[in-house]
Parts: C-alpha cells; structure tokens; sequence
C-alpha cells in the first residue's frame, strides 16, 4: 500500500555580490518564488551574505563572521520561514568566542530555529582555503525532524564523502540537502570538476536510496589576496536527485534558478527498505573506516 507524505524541494542558484544586504533580500526574493512554486523545504547556497571570501588568507575578513544567536540574517529569516510556512537551512560564517565555524542553522516551518550543523570537513587548496577561518565543526552529522521531512544538511565539501551520507540517512534522513559554493580553480583553468562533483552525489543518493538537493551559485568574484587578486568563476549546475541517483531538475552554470521537485516519501522509504542495502549493512566489518590509514 502506498502512502502519501508528500513534499516539494527547492534549490536556489544565484549570483552573489559583496553586500550582505543585497543577498540576503536576494535570496528572500527567490525563496518566495520557490514559496510560490510549491516548495515546502528552500535550499539557499553556502555562505550566501556574500563574495565567497575564502580564495585569501585576509584577517579584516574575519569580521563577517557573526555569533549564532542573536544573528539578525537567521532572525530574518526566521520571519521568512514563518510567514510562508517554509523551511529554510541557512548557511553563515559563525563566530563562538575564539572558535570559527562554517555553519548552517535549520529554520522549521514555523520559524523556529531547530539547531545548528558545523561543517566537518574543511578543505585547503588554491582558491578555497577554508581552513584559514574554520575550525572543524563539532556538532557531528546530524537529522533535523521538520514540518516536512526529517532532512539531513551539510555543506560544500562534506559532499564528497560517503560517510557523512551513510551517517545522516542511518539516523533518518528522509531528503539529504547541500548548501554549494564550487567553481574553477585558480591554479589551472584546465580543471572542471563540474561531472565528477555531480556523480559522486548521486552516488550518495542512489547508495542510500534518499532524495538530494544541492545549490550552488553561480557568478565570477575576484578577491584582492596578499599575493594580488584570486577569481573563480562558481559554475552552477544546481540539481536535485530522485531516490536511486537520477538527476530530475538541474540548472545550468551561468543563470539564476528556482528548482523545485516533489516527492513522495512514504513510497520511497517503502522503496528503501524493500531494496534491502540497509538490512544488509555489516557494521562489524567496517571497522577501518575508524581508522586514516585502513589498519
């Protein structure tokens, strides 16, 4: 017998500019269009208030990052959610004390805050030297019970490794969401990530039978760096999966976008457990993955 929880998901592409202000009221703009099209779940880019800063190692650039409670871009948003009925994972640079984190704060429905995820994997390269202003995050992978569906959300980075996939859908994610900012690489304009990036998450997807949204933005930002400036041009492709991996809305890599798709959960969790990869799942055997070297 099949159910019938349904729900609409959203992923927004846009352009961002250097001034938090125009951001913000810009991802408010498209989370009502998303609103209008039907999405109960919004899923707005990573670290949206502005340029992605970490192409530098700047110390002025710490100032943008904000406390979590009292932070007026989640209040604000916290409005938002509640006047539309929307939930809206938020992502922000956060500032606890002397620590730094790369965060995302789960707006329910109703505007409540539901908690707070910190990024766990920090990546270091040309162009995206995070760990320069984040600290690990702490929180662990986590499930957040909304209105709609019990959502797993991490960031960026994190969603090129299976564990954190596994660990979100094994404590109940129905819907797994990844907040994006990913692009060229400075170093060698020679490299486009862009399919291996979209492959290995829906690899994630398929393995574990979940839907997934990802939003990424899209746009060229230039920083001024110690060295002279840093561009990357974030190349979209915003997309949301089905339950075994199947690419279902996608955006290109130059426009702004609303995505939306809606599913079924009752009938994919009917799905997920008649596939039977979690009934078969051996926990003892995978011990090294405890491990950095496999021993």
């Amino acid at each position: 017998m099949e159910g019938g929880r349904k729900v609409v998901v959203s992923a927004l592409q846009f352009a961002c500019t250097d001034s938090s202000i125009d951001n913000i009221d810009h991802a408010e703009r498209l989370v009502r269009e998303a609103h209008k099209k039907g999405a109960n779940i919004v899923l707005i880019q990573e670290l949206f208030e502005g340029y992605y800063f970490c192409q530098a190692q700047r110390e002025d650039f710490f100032r943008r990052a904000k406390p979590y409670k009292g932070n007026q871009t989640i209040h604000r948003m916290q409005k938002l959610s509640k006047e539309l009925g929307v939930v809206i994972p938020v992502s922000f640079f956060e500032e606890a004390n002397n620590a730094h984190y790369n965060s995302v704060a789960i707006i329910d429905a109703d505007g409540t805050d539901l908690g707070l995820y910190r990024k766990s994997h920090i990546p270091d390269g040309p162009g995206y030297q995070e760990k320069f202003y984040f600290n690990p995050g702490d929180t662990g992978f986590k499930v957040f019970e909304t209105k709609f569906a019990k959502i797993g959300v991490a960031i960026c980075w994190d969603q090129w490794f299976p564990e954190a996939a596994r660990a979100m859908v094994l404590q109940g994610a129905e819907i797994l969401f990844y907040p994006t900012a990913i692009g060229s690489e400075p170093q060698d304009d020679r490299l486009d990530s862009r399919e291996h990036w979209k492959r290995v998450m829906q690899g994630h997807s398929g393995a574990n039978l979940v839907p997934l949204v990802v939003s990424n933005r899209i746009g060229k930002e230039t920083i001024k760096t110690e060295h002279g400036e840093s561009c990357i041009t974030f190349y979209g492709n915003s997309f949301i999966t089905g339950p075994t991996g199947e690419i279902i809305a996608a955006s290109n890599d130059k426009d702004e976008d609303v995505l939306v798709a809606d599913f079924d959960l009752d009938k994919i969790k009917s799905q997920r457990h008649g596939w039977g990869v979690f009934r078969d799942r051996r926990p003892e055997l995978y011990k090294s993955l405890l491990s950095l070297d496999g021993t």
